[in-house]
């Protein structure tokens, strides 16, 4: 059985069908009971868990700590941060504890935690709302990463990253949260980890996740090319494997994010394909990504986000060179 379902609705029935399928799962945050979250992603879940759904201080340090110990002691905390900068103030529980658990106890305690948290840009948001630091958790060992593209892609991926032994910091693309609707199964795990080839070509390998995903498929229509995308869902640990076959299929290779350019993952994805696919390269690998600016307020950031014209290009240059 499926139902139509926005992003954010698929959040809140994948948090409710593991609150009631797992005793040990624990959702809390900033307003994620009474209030039901800032995007109301939660909104509903306190009445029927009253005693496993909470409301935190306003203390991201804090609410990621927290999660540690409840980890630490059985349980699967699934803690929401309201928006992703606000991650910044938890940042040295995620890289000094969260993620060195495992390894510190020689895997005698793991940290189950999912760390959700809406990023990116598109909805004129304040300062601090709208940045994309995907790159920066990648860059921390132990850590999952994982981004979906889709209310169906949300509910498999969020059942995985709640279900993981380790910890996954969740990132869900806030421009996307009431864009549209899709069929979401009623029981869906898709799992870490692994990339999608969302359509197949020959021509040449666009890679976009999150929101970019929609800009990027619009993108190759506009061109007309035989366009394979690949949205890679995980970003840590990234599915290679699937990338280099594609781009070994291609030739030609485009990576899309909003994130500024200077040490984003756009670049890691060309080192990979570099490093393993480089000789049946026919054509320099294009980055199309945001800017090596803070995001800028509301009558600038359509100019700082790569939308479908600004990537159209970057598959054009892809196609032209070489």
């Amino acid at each position: 059985m499926a139902e139509q379902l926005r992003m954010v609705e698929a959040v809140r029935e994948t948090l409710r069908t593991e609150l009631g399928r797992d005793d040990d799962v624990v959702v809390y945050g900033e307003d994620v009971a009474r209030a039901g979250g800032v995007f109301r992603a939660t909104e509903g879940l306190v009445d029927d868990y009253p005693e496993r759904v909470f409301d935190a201080p306003v203390a991201e340090s804090g609410i990621v700590g927290i999660g540690v110990g409840l980890a630490a002691t059985g349980l699967r905390p699934v803690p929401e941060i309201q928006f992703q900068s606000f991650l910044y103030q938890g940042f040295h529980q995620l890289a000094q504890h969260v993620a060195r658990i495992r390894s510190r106890t020689r895997g005698t305690i793991t940290c189950p935690m999912t760390i959700r948290t809406p990023y990116g840009g598109g909805i004129h948001a304040l300062e601090l709302h709208s940045e994309s630091f995907e790159a920066g958790f990648s860059h921390v060992p132990g850590l999952k990463v994982v981004i979906p593209s889709s209310p169906a892609e949300t509910k498999g991926l969020l059942t995985a990253a709640v279900r993981d032994p380790d910890p996954v910091v969740f990132m869900e693309p806030t421009r996307l949260y009431r864009s549209f609707r899709e069929e979401v199964p009623e029981h869906h795990e898709i799992p870490l980890g692994e990339a999608r080839v969302v359509d197949s070509g020959d021509d040449v390998t666009v890679i976009a996740w999150g929101s970019m995903l929609r800009e990027a498929l619009e993108a190759v229509e506009d061109v007309g090319a035989s366009a394979e995308v690949i949205d890679p869902r995980t970003l840590s640990p990234l599915d290679t494997a699937t990338i280099v076959g594609s781009v070994k299929k291609t030739g030609r290779c485009v990576v899309v994010h909003e994130a500024p350019r200077t040490a984003g993952l756009a670049g890691e994805i060309t080192a990979r394909i570099n490093e393993e696919a480089f000789f049946y390269l026919e054509a320099p690998l294009e980055r199309v990504t945001g800017y090596d600016v803070p995001v800028p307020m509301f009558a600038r950031e359509d100019d700082y986000l790569p939308d479908s014209e600004r990537i159209a290009a970057g598959v054009h240059r892809a196609l032209d060179d070489g």
